[in-house]
């Protein structure tokens, strides 16, 4: 277990709640990116698949956080592109 990568998943992970929070009150997708979200989402779960299969330890659990994270804004983004339109 790295020290250097529980860091990189925790400063990544305090950034989602807020993004969450935004897309929630605002109901906006002005400022975000589908693509972008979803190459975070590859990314975590490429991480999440190395700890299951090379490196299991317990900050798998961070990585499935910040991608439920992600998901969620992801989903917030398709729902409120949807009653933009």
């Amino acid at each position: 277990m790295s020290a250097f990568e529980i860091i990189m998943l925790l400063c990544f992970g305090a950034a989602w709640p807020f993004s969450i929070y935004k897309s929630l009150k605002r109901k906006l997708v002005k400022g975000k990116s589908a693509l972008f979200l979803l190459v975070l989402m590859m990314g975590y779960l490429a991480g999440i698949f190395h700890k299951i299969f090379y490196l299991y330890d317990r900050v798998l659990f961070l990585y499935i956080l910040n991608f439920l994270m992600v998901f969620a804004d992801f989903f917030l983004y398709c729902k409120n592109k949807k009653h933009e339109q």
